[in-house]
């Protein structure tokens, strides 16, 4: 079951999944040391790798993408699912065969699992040589030169003010056209089921101006898209003391839109509760303001909603989708889904496949409730909803996702959309691969056309497979 909840979520967007990893894809031989990178679950934490990676830059590595000839190996790593941890504990006693061959080769732990795992593996199965949170990782040439000397480099501490405002990421695994800028960090939001708030600390936003420049450079220097990421992104909140100017997401969203009209805008992720009418009428005025949410329901049924912490009813969840189609009828919307929460019933469950009909998502992410240490769910509620009911309402939940998918997917054969051509089909040399304004793959021939990536052309949709759009590049 988890196999074919993981075809469904891979097909369309990796970096969400706590199984995929990305080593870095920069290599430069003026550095006198080299260091290796894996990123696991969710885009924040890609982002973050870009960050080490600058840091690292200033103090002498260079990158590689051959784990065996690195002098540093980090894990950046997620705790949202267990199977996520399961994966970096496999990695790390993989790497630990390495360290055996060469004594001086640092294995180093970053990002969500840090606080939690920080002494079982430094000190009982003896895994890594640094530990390092998502809020240090200024520290980590101070923990390199510690480890180095035979001490265990060790700092989780939070912070309620680290954004890294100030450091100009690496681009890691870049296609030069699609880029990520993180514009807060943390969250506030205690949903029961979710580590993050302990993981990643507080909300706070990062300085407007830091984020304006960061896209402009990135725009001069040929990307075409950026996503703005945060944990919540609608909750940005940053005041310009020198304008006496109070910065909300909506006015965020449309200073980055207005760096240039060829300039590509999409975020993720939004709550539910708090992206608001100014949010959605920004994104209806702007057209390179992608037409695209991911409003995660997580159930469709109030109670458990309740007990998630969620803040929310399903009524007004529902609400809030008939309001995205009345301001936006063309926007896509995809969404996160758990089966299999705490005392979850048939009838609730039900619940959870009504509000998927309902709302007819183009994608989702799929998955059966697996409790996290840490979590206020831990503490409060008992994991009681047997395993193998948990997968079939998984299944029931993915079949019928799979449905409107394809049925969404459909709809866009005839029509013609606007496409940021990203660089070719992962099958084929002879094919570009784009995207729509709204989020779905959209592979067209070349045929001789003197196009290149980062190019928008208009291409008209003649087939689908369910999960990517097959199309032509037609005239303006």
């Amino acid at each position: 079951m988890e196999t074919l909840e993981l075809e469904l979520a891979k097909t369309h967007d990796e970096t969400r999944q706590g199984e995929a990893f990305a080593p870095f894809a920069i290599d430069d031989n003026a550095y006198k040391k080299k260091f290796y990178i894996e990123s696991y679950g969710c885009a924040m934490n890609f982002s973050d790798s870009e960050i080490v990676a600058s840091i690292l830059n200033d103090e002498g590595f260079g990158a590689t993408r051959i784990v065996e000839e690195a002098d540093l190996i980090l894990l950046n790593t997620c705790s949202i699912r267990e199977k996520a941890e399961a994966t970096v504990r496999k990695r790390l006693t993989e790497f630990r065969k390495l360290k055996r061959e060469r004594k001086s080769l640092l294995v180093g732990m970053l990002g969500c699992m840090a606080e939690r795992l920080k002494s079982k593996l430094l000190e009982e199965e003896k895994l890594v040589d640094l530990v390092v949170g998502p809020d240090a990782y200024r520290s980590l040439p101070t923990l390199i030169t510690e480890a180095e000397g035979g001490q265990k480099g060790v700092n989780v501490l939070l912070s309620r003010d680290e954004t890294y405002a100030d450091i100009s990421p690496v681009r890691l695994n870049s296609n030069g056209i699609t880029a990520f800028v993180s514009i807060m960090r943390g969250c506030n939001n205690m949903c029961s089921f979710c580590v993050v708030p302990f993981t990643r600390g507080r909300e706070r936003s990062r300085n407007a101006h830091s984020i304006i420049a960061e896209c402009r450079d990135l725009f001069n220097e040929g990307y075409r898209e950026v996503t703005l990421l945060g944990q919540n992104v609608d909750s940005y909140y940053w005041v310009d003391e020198q304008k006496d100017e109070i910065v909300t997401f909506a006015k965020l969203l449309e200073k980055v839109a207005l760096v240039s009209p060829l300039l590509r805008v999409r975020f993720s992720t939004s709550h539910p509760k708090d992206i608001t009418d100014e949010v959605l009428f920004t994104m209806a005025r702007h057209e390179n303001i992608c037409k695209y949410i991911h409003l995660p329901v997580q159930s469709g049924n109030t109670r458990i909603l309740q007990l998630m912490n969620r803040t929310y009813t399903r009524e007004w969840y529902m609400a809030k989708v008939d309001r995205i189609k009345e301001i936006m009828p063309d926007c896509g919307i995809s969404s996160d889904v758990i089966t299999g929460f705490c005392t979850e019933t048939e009838e609730e469950h039900q619940d959870t496949l009504s509000i998927i009909e309902y709302s007819k998502y183009d994608i989702s992410y799929m998955y059966f409730y697996s409790e996290r240490p840490g979590t206020l769910a831990e503490r409060r509620y008992e994991d009681d909803v047997p395993l193998d009911v948990k997968k079939r309402r998984l299944h029931e939940i993915v079949q019928l996702q799979r449905k409107y998918s394809e049925l969404s997917y459909l709809k866009d054969v005839g029509k013609t959309f606007k496409v940021l051509i990203e660089g070719n089909s992962r099958k084929s040399d002879e094919d570009w691969s784009g995207r729509t304004s709204q989020n779905k793959v959209v592979v067209f021939a070349k045929n001789n056309q003197s196009y290149n990536a980062g190019e928008y052309v208009m291409v008209k949709v003649n087939q689908s497979t369910g999960g990517t759009l097959l199309g032509e590049i037609v005239d303006n």
